[in-house]
């Protein structure tokens, strides 16, 4: 299947709610929201475990988790992939995932895939970061790597947004759509 693209939700779109399950935390606690949101935004990121363009940046993701921990920008990683299909996306298999990648930020399973929708998400990776008053002032790619492209993974497009975020200032408006795998939604349901 060839790579999709992201969606690039409009700008200014207001950060929909979650209240989801942290899978690689002890007994999976629900995380909101609000209570992981930073004094000047949040970072919502959608990976999985099996997408090679997830695995080519994980540990730069990682970096950037601890980069920008305490730097007032709340983080979170979000899987929405259809864990029966796909197995290595399952719970389980995600908190081996970010213990092994020395995950700092939650994350969380969405298993009914509603906050995927919500967000728009279409592929892993696809980043949404939402300035202090909640609102979308990134989506878009984290830098240029690519599997195969032989660039390495440096997170520089997302650092520079995090950085203008923090800052209080509008990131670029010229932002490069993520690329990825699609997300692997499930069979629809009669019903």
């Amino acid at each position: 299947m060839p790579p999709l693209a992201s969606r690039m939700v409009a700008l200014g779109t207001p950060a929909p709610d979650f209240a989801l399950p942290d899978v690689s935390a002890p007994g999976a606690p629900m995380v909101r929201r609000d209570e992981v949101a930073g004094a000047h935004g949040l970072l919502v990121m959608f990976i999985c475990n099996h997408c090679p363009f997830v695995k080519l940046v994980a540990d730069e993701l990682a970096a950037i988790g601890r980069a920008y921990a305490g730097r007032g920008v709340g983080i979170v990683a979000i899987s929405a992939n259809d864990a029966a299909n796909y197995p290595d996306d399952a719970p389980d298999r995600m908190a081996a995932e970010a213990k092994d990648r020395g995950f700092v930020f939650p994350y969380l399973h969405d298993e009914t895939q509603d906050v995927a929708r919500a967000y728009g998400a279409e592929c892993t990776p696809d980043f949404f970061l939402f300035d202090r008053g909640g609102k979308l002032a990134y989506r878009g790619q984290l830098d240029d790597a690519r599997p195969g492209n032989g660039v390495a993974p440096t997170g520089r497009d997302l650092r520079a947004a995090l950085d203008a975020v923090i800052a209080g200032a509008a990131p670029a408006p010229d932002q490069t759509p993520a690329i990825g795998c699609s997300i692997k939604w499930k069979a629809p349901t009669d019903g």
